[in-house]
């Protein structure tokens, strides 16, 4: 699987880094067979799996259960595990948790924002932690765009120097203008992993449920679409009905 390092010798290099979400073990085995570089087990399940409104109903109880089948599923690919809301409310706690994520096989962590503490304590203890900045679904009061303004983009810009210099390898940039992804793209050595950030961020990261078609409406304006899973699937349960009925 790709090391920290690794990765980064991908934005040295030029090449683009794939991070898809995933959170079981039979899509983690389609992501690696796939060949993606990356897979996150992202708090989004909350939404995704669970059927919940907010990111913030899940519990590190919930997330190590789906983060050990994807690492069982994806032996050979880098797992991340995002640290879901209140999981690093203390540098100590922070720590505790993302040793749980180790413990069941990631390779890193993520977390949302700069967290009094937080990220100095887990680097110093090795940890290695992916940064998140822009929106912060976590804590967001709202899904628009973030950076529009002067104040707002200096300020998403300052916290990604500031996880940069405290040696996250990588950082998630999501629905921000592309000026601004582009910017701190530039600026820091970290790789930038871009969820509407923009096309010339370091790599991109989708929600697999967008990325595959499983949701039957509307997705992000940023996300794209690859395959209508939905509607083969529903086909193919109305194949087995009718098989049923038939009597096969």
């Amino acid at each position: 699987m790709l090391t920290p390092e690794q990765i980064k010798a991908k934005k040295i290099s030029g090449e683009k880094v794939s991070m898809i979400t995933a959170y079981d073990f039979a899509f983690a085995r389609m992501a690696e067979a796939a060949g993606v570089d990356q897979i996150l087990v992202g708090d989004s399940l909350a939404n995704t799996m669970l059927g919940f409104k907010s990111t913030r109903e899940v519990g590190m109880t919930e997330m190590l259960i789906f983060a050990a089948a994807v690492c069982r599923g994806a032996p050979n690919t880098h797992v991340i595990g995002d640290m879901p809301f209140g999981s690093d409310a203390t540098p100590e706690l922070a720590y505790d948790n993302a040793r749980r994520f180790l413990d069941v096989g990631c390779s890193s962590i993520k977390l949302e924002g700069t967290p009094k503490g937080v990220i100095e304590f887990l680097r110093n203890k090795d940890v290695p932690v992916c940064a998140h900045h822009g929106l912060l679904p976590q804590t967001a009061e709202n899904f628009k765009q973030k950076g529009k303004t002067d104040e707002e983009a200096a300020a998403i810009e300052a916290a990604a120097k500031y996880t940069d210099n405290l040696g996250c390898f990588e950082m998630v940039l999501e629905h921000i203008p592309e000026e601004l992804g582009t910017r701190i793209t530039r600026e820091v050595n970290a790789v930038t992993i871009g969820i509407g950030g923009g096309k010339f961020t370091d790599g991109h990261v989708l929600v697999m449920h967008d990325a595959l078609g499983m949701h039957n409406g509307r997705i992000p304006p940023f996300a794209t679409k690859f395959v209508d899973m939905y509607a083969l699937g529903v086909e193919g349960f109305k194949k087995y009905v009718e098989s049923v009925k038939a009597g096969l």
